[in-house]
């Protein structure tokens, strides 16, 4: 059992870390203020490969697994991008997996080296407003017609949708009370983020400014068949294969998100003098900076035995919610703690820290809440009856 990063892992730590050196705290913060999406950062980390860490490689990709994604996501975090630079290639690293999964050899070749390539940008529309995680609930519907399928419907917290051309959409093909199962008659499709059909309503929200979150109200929508991933009415079963990378992913990026605070934390305790002494002397200091290391690291090995698992073809449902709830507790505390340390100025924007705290705050609450992860850790290890 080693818990070590391999020498690979190590090198594409290196890597993004020195490649988002080139991205200073002041670029971020500059997005931070205007909402501008950081194209130039999406560019770089595609001119240099980066998208597909985890595409297989006869579509453009580097083969590697979710491990090796959420050591490539954590360390854009870490490097002061925060969620800003982690949400802007987040989506196209782990989204398009039911494509890779379940695709036609045609859909994979058509879809997949372009979203390595950069050219296709791609948003998740799943959650809908009057649904929020219960996704069997969603309303949104695709009617079948000769050649394809007319979908009418709204969706909510749609992220990049501002800046995307492609989609990947959850509908129903066959009515609620139509089904045996629940689960039954939602369908996934691939396919294009049409606005003369689609009005992508911008949310305006805490943080993360420069990545767009939205709501889309989608009225009339033409999707050829061939744009359905899989057999209709089996996308909910596809879109599992996409959750626990996904949680896995989140909570990677909080890590780092934590590890960034604690950092700018530490070089102020050091730097600020208060009563002729550095600040950093005082246990009062010393201890939640050191108790925050040490709950981020041990959070970060759940991550790491996730992904391993996911990536070993082993069922690893328990161990990636736990890690996202792990995660996304102590990545909070983290950033607040960080943000005690460095007093009033931790509530000035030009020590970061603040936005750090802000930035959180999603991996914190999303994609499932800790409530909802409590809950379903309480059914899946003890036995307890489900309770939602």
């Amino acid at each position: 059992m080693d818990f070590n990063l391999t020498p690979d892992q190590q090198n594409i730590r290196q890597a993004i870390l020195k490649h988002c050196a080139r991205f200073p705290d002041t670029y971020w913060l500059e997005r931070d203020r205007d909402g501008v999406f950081p194209n130039d950062f999406f560019q770089a980390l595609v001119d240099a490969g980066w998208l597909g860490v985890a595409m297989p490689a006869e579509y453009g990709g580097s083969g590697l697994g979710i491990a090796e994604a959420a050591v490539m996501m954590q360390a854009i975090a870490e490097s002061g991008a925060g969620m800003s630079g982690a949400s802007s290639v987040h989506i196209p690293v782990f989204s398009v997996q039911p494509v890779v999964l379940f695709g036609t050899a045609e859909q994979k070749q058509r879809i997949l080296p372009n979203v390595v390539s950069g050219k296709d940008r791609v948003c998740f529309a799943v959650t809908e407003p009057n649904a929020g995680l219960n996704t069997t609930e969603i309303t949104t519907r695709a009617e079948r017609r000769s050649g394809g399928y007319v979908v009418n419907g709204d969706k909510i917290w749609i992220s990049t949708a501002q800046v995307s051309n492609k989609m990947l959409l959850l509908a129903r093909t066959t009515p609620l009370e139509k089904v045996a199962r629940k689960t039954q008659g939602l369908s996934l499709f691939y396919t294009d983020l049409d606005r003369a059909k689609i009005e992508v309503r911008l949310i305006h929200k805490m943080g993360r400014h420069a990545v767009d979150s939205n709501m889309l109200f989608i009225h009339d929508l033409w999707v050829p068949e061939e744009d359905r991933i899989g057999a209709e009415g089996e996308g909910f079963k596809l879109l599992l294969h996409g959750l626990n990378p996904e949680r896995v992913l989140v909570a990677a990026e909080a890590i780092g998100i934590g590890r960034a605070a604690l950092q700018r934390a530490a070089r102020y305790a050091r730097e600020r003098i208060v009563f002729n002494r550095p600040i950093g002397m005082n246990q009062g200091i010393q201890h939640p900076l050191a108790k925050c290391w040490a709950q981020l690291e041990a959070a970060n090995l759940m991550v790491m035995k996730a992904a391993s698992l996911f990536d070993a073809g082993q069922e690893c449902g328990i161990e990636a919610n736990a890690a996202k709830y792990l995660a996304g507790e102590f990545a909070f505390e983290a950033c607040h703690t960080a943000m005690l340390t460095l007093g009033g100025m931790g509530y000035a924007q030009e020590y970061h820290v603040e936005r750090l705290l802000r930035e959180v705050l999603i991996p914190r609450t999303a994609p499932v809440s800790p409530h909802m992860i409590l809950s379903f850790l309480a059914e899946k290890v003890f036995e307890l009856p489900k309770s939602y």
